[in-house]
């Protein structure tokens, strides 16, 4: 056979090709809506589940040999049909046939062509729908989750406006509607001032998988002292004496980043003794004589003291006054707030998932250091037990530690940990529980989502929904805000866990068949559920089904996390920030350089949106 007749012949199977798939996939098309049809409840949300099916009947078949093949014959590959599948695939189906030297009476092109512009602007439609902002502002939007700060500090709402926050995020896990009234308060007088629309989205709790409450751990101040590489000290600890009459606490930093020192609670008489200069004497709960050099009185009860060696304090360790004026120059620190107690872990440790509601401890053990306890936490949500099994994986803290459920008995859940880093790791109270292994059934709305509702209506622009799961989750946020005269609130569908992705297609068509309707892909959780390993491919495939289904999608979790929490990017973070630009909002959350967070992340997707719009590359003239 001649290559002209090869030609001729391949022209012929990828008609045919092409038109078997486009019957299989009407058939797929036509199942899928008959199934969706009670939850379609919009009309002009119908060609967009219509696109949604057909696009799910197309990629029910692996079209990698077609696609290299119709590329080979200079015609569309079908890689970037997502908004219009039928009319691309009806195009490429009418080029094969006049290639095939078919007659054609009637040129379908316009007709194609007119389709993929409307569906192709369906998405925007949505995505003005969920974020109506009257300036109806192009490109990739940016959503800020708020600090707790912003309840209090209006310049700093202000700046991150100016900086091009779009939609500030308030986190119903934190705070309380007090301060989140004052947040609402400032984003809207912010917006005015600075003439920039910030719209508001509340995100709902949910159901809390976290480590409960820890122990305190022993009432003790453990003074630092900062060493150079070479032992010498840098300089002494600044701790402060304080005559409120409040515990006593440790050095902390807020989330701004700002460092404070400890505090010790002594009598405001005696602290007013003191001058700068003075002495301190003491002996610690080692029994070690170490002092105190006062080198600041801030107020009648604050007073500034440093100390040069490292020190372990007690309640009702003695302090004396080094001075000849007061015969009576001892007196005794107070109460001191302990800090919650973190349980260190390594591999092949073993932790009890307790099913009582009790404060977690680390480890106990004997002199000979046998243990006689082991570390135990509880979990904010004690049914979950009703469906974790022997044998499942249990992740804590973002993942950072790993977990095999070895034995469940009527204390809790036995765990021993498999995957760590060397040296171990530390749990908190508070921190992230996955069962990426467990079906759980747990309700999408808690009590306290209930009751936030209330607020969360009247002053939300958008709602979030957390550890969405099934289709059904988003029906009652939609109930919920409808008895509440909210019903006309966009809702945003957080994809967090595999039964999330697996239910991904009927989550949709139960949230934008009947109003305004997002997903946002939070990451964080997500690459625990599913694995690092498959966090790429899983976003990739989330973006291309919600492109589909012309929803708008919000990338979120740890974008420009190093350069918002430490002031300096990584490398692989910019280029992730880079990828955003394809969704329709990119998330930032809070950190102590949020603002200039902002304006770099405004000028990477400024950059990138002349670049590549969704899949497909923007050839602009390079400027090298």
């Amino acid at each position: 056979m001649s290559a002209a007749q090869n030609s001729v012949s391949e022209i012929s199977s990828l008609l045919q090709e092409a038109t078997a798939l486009r019957t299989a996939l009407i058939t797929v098309q036509t199942q899928l809506l008959a199934n969706w049809h009670a939850h379609l409840n919009l009309p002009h949300y119908l060609p967009s589940a219509a696109n949604l099916a057909a696009y799910i009947g197309l990629r029910r078949n692996d079209l990698r040999a077609l696609q290299i093949r119709l590329a080979r014959v200079g015609l569309s590959s079908l890689g970037r049909c997502e908004s219009h599948v039928l009319a691309t695939l009806d195009a490429v189906s009418y080029a094969l046939a006049m290639m095939d030297g078919a007659t054609a009476l009637y040129c379908p092109i316009t007709d194609i062509n007119h389709t993929m512009t409307r569906e192709q602007s369906l998405l925007r439609e949505n995505t003005i729908s969920l974020f109506p902002r009257t300036d109806n502002k192009p490109g990739t939007l940016m959503m800020v989750t708020m600090p707790s700060e912003a309840a209090d500090d209006f310049a700093l709402v202000r700046d991150m406006i100016s900086a091009g926050m779009d939609c500030a995020r308030i986190n119903c896990s934190h705070d309380d509607a007090a301060k989140w009234g004052n947040m609402v308060t400032h984003i809207r007088q912010a917006a005015k001032e600075v003439t920039r629309e910030c719209l508001i989205m509340f995100d709902l709790a949910g159901p809390k998988l976290r480590t409960g409450e820890m122990s305190p751990e022993p009432p003790i101040l453990h003074i630092k002292i900062k060493r150079d590489q070479y032992g010498d000290i840098i300089a002494p600890t600044e701790i402060v004496l304080d005559g409120t009459g409040n515990p006593g606490t440790s050095a902390s930093t807020d989330p701004a980043g700002k460092n404070h020192p400890a505090r010790l609670s002594v009598p405001a008489k005696w602290l007013q003794r003191l001058k700068a200069g003075d002495t301190i004497k003491f002996h610690d709960a080692g029994k070690r004589k170490r002092e105190f050099i006062v080198t600041s009185c801030l107020a009648n009860n604050e007073v500034i003291v440093t100390c040069a060696k490292g020190a372990y304090i007690a309640p009702d360790t003695v302090l004396e006054h080094v001075s000849n004026k007061y015969k009576d120059n001892k007196t005794t620190t107070s109460e001191f707030n302990a800090p919650p107690a973190r349980i260190h872990v390594e591999k092949n440790d073993v932790i009890l998932l307790m099913r009582a509601q009790q404060s977690g401890q680390p480890e106990q053990r004997d002199k000979r250091g046998n243990i006689t306890l082991p570390a135990r936490i509880a979990c904010t949500a004690p049914e979950i037990f009703e469906f974790i099994k022997a044998g499942h994986a249990v992740w804590i803290d973002d993942g950072r530690i790993g977990c095999l459920i070895e034995e469940i008995d009527a204390q809790g859940a036995w765990l021993r940990v498999t995957q760590v880093k060397p040296g171990g790791e530390h749990i908190a109270a508070e921190k992230g529980l996955n069962f990426p292994d467990s079906k759980l059934v747990l309700p999408a709305l808690t009590a306290k989502d209930i009751s936030d509702l209330d607020f969360v209506a009247q002053h939300a622009d958008i709602v979030g929904l957390s550890f969405t799961q099934q289709a059904d989750d988003v029906d009652q946020l939609r109930a919920a805000l409808i008895q509440r005269n909210a019903g006309n609130l966009g809702i945003v569908a957080k994809i967090e866990t595999r039964a999330a992705v697996k239910n991904l297609p009927e989550i949709i068509v139960h949230g934008a068949g009947k109003g305004a309707f997002g997903i946002m892909i939070a990451r964080g959780d997500l690459a625990v559920e599913i694995g690092y390993e498959r966090l790429a491919e899983i976003q990739e495939e989330i973006l291309w089904l919600c492109e589909a289904a012309h929803i708008p999608v919000i990338w979120a979790t740890q974008v420009l996390e190093s350069l918002v929490k430490q002031g300096l990017p990584s490398r692989a973070e910019i280029t992730d920030a880079a990828m955003s630009e394809r969704a329709e909002c990119v998330m930032l959350n809070k950190g102590p350089y949020i603002v200039h967070g902002i304006s770099v992340l405004n000028s990477i997707i400024t950059r990138m949106q002349a670049h590549q719009d969704k899949k497909t590359p923007q050839y602009r003239a390079l400027h090298w």
